[in-house]
């Protein structure tokens, strides 16, 4: 079996194509033959080894966590109608840029019909946090709401389910194809962080901010919290441009301001399966459709890396075996 690799930390190079032995599922797992593998960005900060404050990996490690596929075999104590069925999960530790991967049964999500694989696996994360953030912050109709890192994988579904709910939808991300990409989502302004006057932008439009879902952090997050009007608020969940730009609490608490941090969007595995549940069910449904902008061979692991860092990336990146 095929299996990607890290043995030292360092640049995309250190993903290393390898074999393994074939794994055999043990009582109360799966075998899932693998079709796609969720890529995220703090896989590539865990690489570099930027992120052993929040993830204690130690080389050599496996990357990856999460997998969509077809349930191949079963172990012990697993009804064998699981076999032929579609599946996504978690894998964690084990790894998930692999052709075959073994995971408990009681982690695994059928994929609804009408799902590909492919976007199961693009909702295993992006989608859990999406709908877990919006189960904690409300968003009511004509609220004016923005997404930084919008066109990214998790940014692009809360632009669809903030619009759905009525929000006013202020898209921010970098570039001219992002911004395109972000009004066919159903974006009602889409900003360009490479311009010098995008905060003004967002001013006129809006007149001040209801909710900041900011993906971005870094000066980005931090540029945007004094548009927040007074008792609205602030999710400071995303840092890939520069750590998570949590606000000052003294400031939050004086405007009346909700803040929350990353430490809220980390559920327990009950709500990560309920979460990714809704997801689902609203892409078999039509509701949000992810935004995956690029594929690669398991082989390739090295180019989707490097598509992240260099920002070129749009929506979801994933592996394909």
């Amino acid at each position: 079996m095929r299996r990607i690799e890290v043995a030292a930390f360092g640049g995309p190079e250190v993903l290393a194509l390898t074999e393994a032995p074939e794994p055999t599922p043990g009582p109360g797992e799966v075998l899932v033959d693998v079709a796609a593998a969720d890529v995220l960005w703090i896989e590539t900060a865990i690489r570099r080894g930027a992120a052993a404050d929040h993830f204690p990996v130690v080389p050599p490690y496996r990357p990856g966590v999460g997998v969509a596929g077809i349930v191949g075999a079963v172990g012990a104590g697993v009804d064998p109608d699981w076999i032929g069925r579609r599946v996504v999960t978690r894998t964690d530790e084990r790894g998930g840029y692999l052709e075959r991967a073994v995971a408990p049964i009681d982690g695994v999500v059928v994929v609804p019909d009408g799902v590909t694989l492919a976007d199961a696996a693009a909702l295993l994360h992006d989608g859990v946090t999406a709908f877990g953030l919006l189960d904690l912050v409300p968003v009511r109709t004509g609220d004016q709401v923005l997404v930084t890192a919008a066109a990214g994988g998790l940014g692009a579904l809360l632009v669809q389910e903030v619009r759905a709910a009525g929000g006013f939808v202020v898209a921010a991300a970098r570039g001219a194809a992002k911004r395109e990409a972000l009004y066919r989502l159903g974006a009602d302004l889409a900003v360009d962080y490479a311009e010098p006057r995008w905060i003004e932008s967002v001013r006129a439009a809006t007149g001040g901010l209801h909710v900041v879902l900011d993906g971005a952090g870094g000066e980005y997050g931090r540029a945007v919290f004094p548009l927040v009007r007074p008792g609205g608020w602030f999710s400071a969940h995303g840092a890939p441009a520069g750590g998570f730009a949590v606000p000052d609490g003294d400031a939050a608490r004086d405007r009346g301001i909700t803040v929350l941090g990353i430490a809220d969007v980390q559920f327990s595995p009950e709500r990560r399966r309920r979460y990714l549940r809704t997801a689902l069910d609203a892409a078999a449904a039509g509701r949000i459709r992810p935004l995956i902008g690029q594929t690669y061979p398991l082989h390739r692991a090295a180019a989707a890396h490097e598509a992240i860092e260099d920002r070129s990336a749009i929506g979801k990146t994933l592996l394909t075996v």
